[in-house]
């Protein structure tokens, strides 16, 4: 069984446990943290594209790796029907230890219980899709949960600028690598460190090109201020 780190980390500070972050190790730079605080962030505290995404939500909707749920929260405060989805049982537990109404303990993979108007990623929550490769699958499915003109909002970030740039402007990426926004990272908390995961980050362009393979629109609502976007899918037609 995969160890919650993620989960634990929510529930400690939930509890008022908190002593230390997430660390965090990837493929594409030194370590990182997560500073657990921000995950229980409220409106004011979030970025401009989040607080633009949470205005755009409509009907029923879907927030899909809810973390500790704030988002969620905030849509649920507003008077809007949400479910917050997670495969982590820390993360769900926080959720409803905060008073979300509606929660599943799933990945969105696995998940068909109903249909929304408003499917939610935040967080760059494309990122579960670990690789380009299987983002044709995934579209598939998210379609399946979607009502009649239902919309995808999703932010993501181009990672180019992580790479070293050339004398000409262009950016130089190693030939074995597949899609350079394919990135593998692991967590640890409390000495305790995660399985590597695959994780995914899109340019626009790319996104927009799969969108189109699967018979989605594509709209780009708004740039943020480093490389990251925020986006809006629809199914054609």
């Amino acid at each position: 069984m995969a160890k919650d780190i993620l989960g634990k980390a929510l529930l400690d500070y939930q509890s008022g446990n908190y002593s230390e972050d997430i660390k965090t190790y990837s493929s594409l730079d030194e370590e990182d943290i997560i500073p657990i605080p921000y995950l229980f962030r409220d409106f004011k505290k979030m970025p401009y594209l989040e607080q633009k995404a949470l205005k755009l939500c409509k009907g029923n909707i879907l927030d899909i790796g809810c973390g500790a749920g704030s988002h969620s929260l905030y849509l649920q405060k507003k008077g809007l029907t949400v479910t917050a989805l997670d495969q982590s049982p820390g993360a769900i537990e926080t959720c409803k230890l905060r008073g979300i109404e509606h929660t599943v303990l799933q990945g969105i993979q696995d998940f068909e219980l109903q249909k929304y108007d408003t499917l939610l990623m935040l967080m760059n929550g494309i990122g579960i899709v670990g690789k380009l490769k299987n983002i044709d699958l995934f579209f598939t499915h998210l379609k399946s949960l979607l009502k009649p003109k239902g919309q995808i909002l999703l932010d993501s970030s181009d990672i180019i600028y992580m790479y070293d740039e050339d004398e000409d402007g262009g950016y130089w990426i190693p030939d074995d690598q597949n899609y350079y926004g394919e990135v593998t990272f692991e967590m640890e908390y409390q000495g305790e460190k995660s399985e590597p995961l695959d994780w995914l980050y899109l340019d626009y362009n790319t996104l927009q090109r799969a969108a189109n393979a699967n018979n989605l629109a594509c709209e780009l609502v708004s740039k943020g201020k480093h490389y990251d976007y925020l986006a809006k899918l629809t199914v054609i037609g």
